[in-house]
């Protein structure tokens, strides 16, 4: 199937059917963004650098505390 044709298809469910896709598919993407945020910020992901430079701003005091 063709992503016109899902979107044709999906045009076409009643609007109830429309709604339980849409939170399913907002509830996918949300597994999905919690298991990028892992990986990345596990031991040798790509924001373990991230994290040390904010780790060496803060022993520096090089930050601002948020009001």
């Amino acid at each position: 199937m063709t992503l016109t044709e899902l979107k044709r298809a999906i045009q076409e469910l009643p609007s109830d059917d429309r709604t339980v896709l849409a939170s399913w598919l907002a509830d996918m993407d949300g597994q999905t963004w919690d298991t990028e945020i892992t990986r990345d910020f596990s031991p040798g992901g790509a924001g373990m650098e991230i994290l040390g430079e904010v780790d060496a701003a803060i022993d520096r005091g090089d930050f601002q505390e948020l009001e």
